[in-house]
């Protein structure tokens, strides 16, 4: 995953938990969601992958409520097209 990736999630997650008072809560929530995708990108090939219908070269993984969209431009290479939510995740795909 890019570090660019990264902090982007990370500032996707302080948004979804900013109504949680509790600031450890929140660092904890965000840790752990982060961890939880980061082990399922990494463990591309395997896992919960189906390639979407209507669309050559997108594939989905699954991740818990996460769905992860990729790409594979060549044999060596996972490009990360998105990281959302299971309900959008595939708006505009």
């Amino acid at each position: 995953m890019a570090w660019a990736e990264c902090i982007n999630l990370l500032k996707y997650l302080k948004r979804l938990f900013r109504s949680i008072k509790n600031s450890k809560t929140i660092d904890f929530m965000i840790t752990l969601t982060y961890n939880i995708i980061k082990r399922g990108i990494d463990g591309i090939p395997q896992g919960d992958i189906k390639k979407l219908q209507g669309n050559t070269e997108l594939y989905r993984l699954r991740v818990g409520i996460w769905r992860i969209l990729f790409t594979y431009p060549d044999n060596e290479t996972v490009l990360i097209e998105e990281i959302a939510p299971r309900g959008g995740a595939y708006k505009g795909v």
